[in-house]
């Protein structure tokens, strides 16, 4: 049985100042909360309908039983799943030295929740386990960013920082930095190294002129096309998938 008030507070946890505030996100499906469940990540409390057969799995969390209909009240979704999670949202501060060693995404105000989920989960998918985000970038465990990291979520740091600083500190440290820019050097003709930090800027405007002023490398990915009419740029997830895809080709396979 789940409570009125219950309802109001799951509901108040889809904007983000009652995120903020009470440090929890909403996770809903099977598959994502599932992979929560073996995570690093903390679970507060979990709803499910009868039809949910990998409850055991929850015994060592709060959880309670609704009904279907109980269940479309406090989901997000057009087709309300069979459970809802309520994770705690991790409190991490960056040690810029860590990423040292180790191949690292930036986001300069990526603001679309698509895109932003979509990202993270990319780097799962390629190993990067480091996302560093401007303040001005979509929140990571905003619903539909959760939703679009297919599970992803749980296995990706997400930091928040100013990246000029970040930046700075990790040029002191001799970390690579690379950015994506139109007037870059071509992606596939540039040594790349396996290690380092790869900052994707904004969907409209790409990377800030102060960060930009601060990138060791500078990389473009090739228009191919030989129309003159053609795509100004790409979907910033796409070029990160290309990008990241050809940085580990080239650690890879040499």
């Amino acid at each position: 049985m789940i409570t009125t008030n219950e309802i109001k507070f799951i509901k108040s946890l889809q904007q983000k100042k009652f995120r903020r505030q009470h440090g929890l996100f909403v996770a809903e499906g099977a598959k994502l909360v599932e992979d929560i469940l073996g995570s690093n990540l903390k679970i507060s409390a979990i709803y499910h309908t009868a039809s949910w057969n990998n409850y055991p799995k929850a015994k060592n969390f709060p959880f309670t039983q609704v009904s279907k209909k109980e269940m479309g009240r406090i989901s997000s979704l057009s087709t309300p799943s069979e459970v809802i999670a309520l994770g705690n949202i991790p409190i991490k501060k960056l040690d810029v030295s860590t990423l040292k060693g180790s191949l690292s995404l930036m986001l300069d105000t990526v603001q679309d929740p698509g895109n932003m989920g979509t990202i993270i989960r990319l780097a799962d998918w390629f190993g990067i386990t480091n996302i560093v985000c401007s303040p001005t970038s979509a929140d990571a465990f905003a619903p539909k960013v959760i939703q679009a990291t297919m599970g992803a979520i749980a296995r990706v740091s997400i930091y928040y920082a100013n990246l000029e600083g970040v930046i700075s500190e990790a040029n002191i440290l001799k970390i690579p930095t690379y950015g994506t820019f139109l007037n870059g050097n071509n992606l596939y003709t540039s040594n790349l190294t396996p290690t380092g930090i790869i900052v994707m800027g904004n969907e409209g405007y790409g990377i800030s002129q102060g960060l930009e002023n601060l990138i060791n490398h500078k990389l473009t990915i090739p228009n191919f096309s030989n129309r003159k009419n053609t795509s100004e740029s790409l979907n910033v997830a796409m070029a990160t998938a290309i990008i990241c895809s050809e940085f580990k080709r080239k650690v890879t396979f040499p």
